[in-house]
């Protein structure tokens, strides 16, 4: 790993003073104040390590430098330049971690989209095993899961679920779940014991503010109608379910799930910003795709990213050839906490090689 020029250093810790000096000012009101907080909040733990990386060097330089006569103080001197020696890679490895750049959208909430792909019923009860992973996961992490809009399918399984997941960091850890997940396991429906495979898509948004994604009314077409229900559900005997065409765009949304007509609308207002938000990220990011792409994983959902094999009891991520033996475990949470650990820090080392290269 190359090391961080010492210049570097001094910038991050002079760039620290300045924001710090800002802020106690008293100066600063409404969205200054806010612009110089939320960067004083993102470069403070960097300039710490950085501080950390600096004193760290001066210390071996100094000691290095040493020409002590006493034996006793040499001795000493020498033991500590070889701890200094042992750690400060590591505290150079923390800094160019801490410095890599982050995805202005990490730390937001994420709208989570898992649709039903090949194998039908199965694919269905597949992808309402994913969504209770999720959930399960999210409860570990302090987050909220909300559910916007599900269809449910005759066997109890999900066509399509829409949740919205909050807490701190959400996208940033669910980001590399987009993608065709794969499941191998015989079916209750089957008779003669054979292994099914079966799809489903899972879509991982950020979820934007009304600041990010500003909408015209004009731009809008708006249809309430009876919502129908399925599978012995309740059926709405008011017009509550909403269908909001994003004229520009083309992009629709229906939802029918709440009893209240303005629920709804609200829901499928949440889910369009987010899809629209999604759109403008991939535009913006069109010239980076490539570089994307040499990533853990590109986002693109057509893409096979992960295999649950029941009868073997082992969940394989194909990105970054992990399998974990630990099927059920994954499904209940905790194993998929060490897969998304895993493919995070996967991805960190890519960007700190391509970073050296």
């Amino acid at each position: 790993m190359s090391t961080i020029s010492e210049h570097r250093l001094q910038q991050l810790a002079g760039r620290l003073s300045e924001l710090e000096a800002r802020l106690a000012s008293g100066t600063l009101e409404g969205d200054a104040f806010v612009s110089t907080s939320r960067d004083y909040a993102e470069l403070e733990p960097v300039a710490r390590i950085a501080s950390e990386v600096l004193a760290m060097r001066g210390e071996l330089e100094s000691l290095q430098a040493l020409q002590d006569p006493d034996p006793e103080m040499r001795a000493l001197a020498e033991e500590e330049v070889a701890r200094l020696k042992a750690e400060l890679p590591e505290a150079e490895r923390r800094l160019a971690l801490a410095m890599l750049p982050r995805d202005a959208a990490d730390q937001r909430p994420a709208m989570l989209e898992i649709r039903a792909g090949t194998g039908g019923d199965e694919a269905a009860l597949f992808a309402a095993d994913l969504y209770r992973m999720y959930e399960r996961y999210a409860v570990e992490q302090g987050w909220r899961v909300e559910m916007i809009s599900a269809s449910a399918s005759d066997v109890g399984g999900f066509k399509e679920v829409v949740a919205n997941v909050a807490g701190t960091g959400v996208f940033a850890k669910l980001k590399f779940e987009s993608g065709v997940h794969r499941v191998q396991r015989v079916p209750v429906t089957e008779s003669g014991g054979r292994i099914h495979t079966s799809a489903a898509t899972v879509a991982v948004l950020p979820e934007p503010t009304e600041v990010d994604v500003q909408i015209d009314d004009k731009d809008l077409k708006i249809d309430i109608y009876r919502a129908s229900g399925a599978g012995g559900q309740h059926v709405n005997t008011t017009d509550s379910a909403v269908r909001i065409t994003h004229l520009p765009s083309g992009l629709v949304v229906i939802c029918q799930d709440e009893r209240s007509q303005h629920k709804n609308k609200a829901k499928a207002m949440q889910v369009l910003r987010t899809r629209l938000y999604e759109k403008m990220r991939d535009e913006a990011q069109g010239a980076e795709a490539e570089a994307r792409k040499a990533m853990v994983g590109s986002g693109d959902r057509s893409e096979r990213i992960r295999t649950y094999n029941f009868p073997q009891g082992r969940v394989t991520d194909h990105r970054i050839n992990l399998t974990l033996h630990r099927l059920p475990e994954v499904l209940e949470g905790p194993g998929l906490a060490e897969m998304i650990d895993a493919l995070i820090a996967e991805d960190e080392a890519k960007r700190l090689a391509a970073m050296d290269g």
